[in-house]
């Protein structure tokens, strides 16, 4: 037997022996001449990123052997779930992309030490590093700086939110109406904020883990904030809104939330209130009070739901002293942990769907540790509005501006402190046991995230 496993190891040794030297003689130099996105697809094809990050690449000729295989399937299956890599994707790339790959070049992390050790040679050597800093920022400046930072801070993953969006003032003021008309609802009980209440950072009350709806009826997941809702790439944990008119849709037809009604009938019996037809019929000459046109007076209400001037957008703006030494160990461990390859943007979230649970399958954990919640078709996430297997388990990173005021947290609101949620996501998306200190400073750092709201207590 010891014979056999000696053996086995000579010639996987051998085999990484033969890849690494046809690497290393054919690799090629960054191409000139090109589009950057091409320079960048180069690299990151050289460096090996395809082999474990897109779901579609050929498995090499040593995934059958015993021992390589096993371990490569472990890695493509945690390099899959992290993210699923194209080349066609950095012609546009994605807030979070840039992040990852950002993260990648600072940590020098990637590819990992297993990796390394049956591909000598790859690796980002300087000039690639140099030229993918060079494209990330130019790329996070052209396409999702709020240009509102100074210009020192201008290259951060985060961005500071506008104090405000252009809004047509009478549609806010008619959407701010039906928001919290509850004739929405089939037995006119349940308006927009009673699940979404503002005082309460746009979620439903403390430690409500779903929210109630018609006839007593809860839902599967737990309420997200409404606040800073307008910049979400889509909106709901399974992404099955594009727009916040879209969104606002939804509820009063769902059976679950306001009834089993449709919006003719909704519409039918707000037309029964002639004043409120005549003030929809003066905003919207074209159609008066429609499911579009209510759908559109609350989106427009919504876009004034901003929550800026939080500490840290003071700090990315300047001050240096808006944040406390605490508050700024925190940012960085937020950095450092990986935490800011997500949760990106100008709410810290909301730009894409990622896998929950790469290192440890979430939900079994979840019936160990929380038996009272059971599975429901909520927790496939964004396969619940594709059908696609691959988007099995994946959910809209949340928003993390004002969490202090939205607990509990997760898709299911399974976790009732910041701590919990933050210890919980090094166990699930990063494989391994925070440090208290870790733990201590980013749960700090995300107290910071209370912005500037009229409606907060």
């Amino acid at each position: 037997m010891k014979k056999i496993i000696l053996w086995v190891i000579g010639v996987c040794l051998a085999a990484a022996a033969v890849v690494a030297v046809y690497r290393f003689a054919f690799r090629k130099f960054i191409p000139e001449g090109v589009a950057e996105s091409e320079q960048v697809a180069a690299i990151l094809q050289q460096n090996g990123c395809y082999d474990c990050h897109d779901a579609t690449a050929k498995m090499p000729f040593y995934s059958k052997l015993p021992i390589a295989g096993p371990m490569l399937s472990k890695h493509t299956l945690h390099g899959n779930r992290f993210i699923d890599l194209k080349a066609k994707d950095l012609e546009k790339p994605s807030e979070v992309l840039l992040s990852m790959l950002e993260y990648t070049v600072q940590q020098g992390n990637m590819p990992i030490v297993e990796y390394k050790l049956a591909h000598w040679g790859c690796g980002y050597n300087k000039e690639e590093k140099s030229l993918l800093t060079k494209w990330i920022m130019e790329k996070r400046a052209e396409m999702y700086a709020s240009g509102l930072a100074a210009a020192e801070l201008a290259g951060e993953p985060v961005q500071v939110i506008p104090d405000s969006l252009v809004t047509d003032p009478a549609k806010v003021a008619l959407g701010q109406k039906m928001y919290n008309d509850a004739r929405i609802s089939k037995d006119g009980t349940i308006s927009c904020a009673d699940c979404h209440i503002l005082k309460d950072g746009g979620a439903d009350e403390p430690d409500t883990r779903t929210s109630e709806g018609i006839n007593g009826q809860f839902g599967g997941v737990n309420a997200p904030t409404v606040f800073n809702a307008y910049f979400n790439v889509d909106q709901f944990w399974n992404g099955r809104a594009h727009s916040l008119a879209d969104q606002a849709a939804g509820p009063p037809v769902n059976p679950v939330e306001m009834g089993d009604q449709t919006w003719d009938e909704i519409v039918a019996r707000l037309r029964e209130d002639k004043a409120l037809a005549t003030e929809f019929a003066a905003l919207y000459p074209d159609e008066g009070l429609t499911q579009h046109s209510v759908s559109d007076a609350i989106q427009q209400y919504e876009m004034t739901l901003l929550t800026p001037n939080d500490k840290l957008d003071k700090y990315l703006k300047g001050d240096k002293t808006a944040m406390s030494i605490e508050e700024l160990a925190g940012y960085q461990a937020f950095k450092n942990n990986a935490c800011a390859t997500c949760h990106v943007g100008k709410t810290l979230g909301g730009q894409s769907f990622e896998y929950m649970g790469i290192f440890e399958d979430y939900l079994p954990a979840r019936a160990e540790s929380h038996p009272e919640i059971t599975e429901n078709a909520d927790d496939k996430g964004l396969y619940g509005f594709t059908g696609k297997e691959s988007d099995m388990y994946k959910f809209k990173v949340p928003n993390l501006r004002n969490l202090s005021k939205t607990a509990p947290y997760y898709h299911d609101g399974s976790m009732a402190t910041i701590e919990d949620a933050v210890s919980g996501m090094f166990r699930f998306e990063l494989g391994k046991e925070p440090e208290e200190e870790d733990v201590k400073y980013i749960s700090t750092f995300l107290r910071a995230l209370d912005g500037e709201s009229p409606y907060f207590e």
